[in-house]
């Protein structure tokens, strides 16, 4: 008599789903490191519990019923779900989950991946890029590069590095404006980002006071550059997102008029949550990668 409230062992599902997708006995006991009997059995065990039969024997010969068709269908399913949830918790500790702005993920951290991966093979790096400061108790990220003032509030915050600010502009565009001087912008676009008040201290650094930039605010410093590669204007350039340009050739520094940016790049993370090894492996090689950028930065400018 079936056991109709009983719910059969994982283990017989399991085999079941494997013989009913093989075809035999042999082949799922192969699959699964048991014998054929071994099956056999398990799927008997599984026959009685659920009261009906799931194949119908005949010598050597299998056929799958209806009712072990229908079942077997919608365990494949569940099975392969469960595998795939193992798989995730097996490897959770090395996923890391890093936001940073669309600028800097496409401009700087993109050309670095391949090192990234060559250094740290084992770790699942997915990297958010928005321009929204990351609230870690609401989203599911482990940590975030900003470029803020030094992060306040239930954080932890290391420092990655200082930008230095100066006007870039294609090598065409300086040649054709005849850019040799600072009080030259004054009749060129003026490429504004989300922070014009550092346009502002630029031209106070330069001596020639304080002028409010007049020109097409385009937002995201990716765009705002790549506009200045296109000829269409002179940018402020923050030094981590235009250095490769400029040694490419793709962009020139008309002056020699550099300024240290108010912000800084900052790696945070929550206060609250313990980091794991592959969080501080991330933050070990941002921070190695950021001193290296510092010194091309230095060298490049002559600073």
């Amino acid at each position: 008599m079936p056991i109709t409230h009983a719910m059969p062992p994982l283990r017989s599902l399991q085999v079941f789903e494997a013989a009913a997708r093989n075809g035999n006995f042999t082949a799922a006991g192969d699959e699964l490191g048991i014998t054929q009997s071994g099956v056999s059995r398990q799927v008997s065990d599984l026959e009685a519990v659920l009261g009906v039969a799931l194949f119908i024997r005949n010598g050597a010969r299998l056929k799958i019923t209806p009712a072990g068709e229908r079942l077997a269908v919608q365990l494949a399913d569940v099975l392969a779900r469960a595998r795939t949830a193992v798989a995730d918790a097996r490897r959770s500790d090395q996923v890391v989950t890093l936001s940073m702005l669309p600028s800097v993920a496409t401009r700087w951290f993109a050309p670095r991946l391949g090192e990234f991966l060559a250094v740290n093979p084992e770790i699942d790096l997915r990297i958010t890029a928005s321009r929204h400061l990351v609230d870690f108790a609401a989203e599911a990220v482990d940590a975030a590069i900003r470029y803020s003032p030094a992060p306040q509030g239930d954080l932890l915050a290391v420092k990655l590095g200082v930008e230095i600010i100066l006007p870039v502009c294609s090598p065409e565009y300086a040649r054709d404006h005849d850019l040799k001087r600072a009080a030259d912008l004054s009749h060129v676009t003026l490429l504004c980002g989300d922070l014009p008040e550092d346009w502002s201290a630029w031209f106070e650094a330069a001596g020639i006071g304080t002028v409010l930039p007049v020109g097409p605010r385009l937002g995201d410093d990716g765009a705002i550059l790549q506009a200045a590669v296109e000829h269409q204007g002179v940018a402020l350039g923050r030094s981590l997102l235009v250095a490769e340009d400029i040694a490419a050739g793709r962009l020139v520094a008309p002056f020699d008029v550099f300024l240290e940016a108010s912000y800084a790049y900052w790696f945070v993370q929550p206060g609250n949550v313990a980091s794991t090894p592959a969080t501080e492996a991330v933050k070990a090689w941002l921070m190695d990668q950021f001193s290296l950028q510092q010194e091309a930065v230095g060298q490049l400018f002559g600073l």
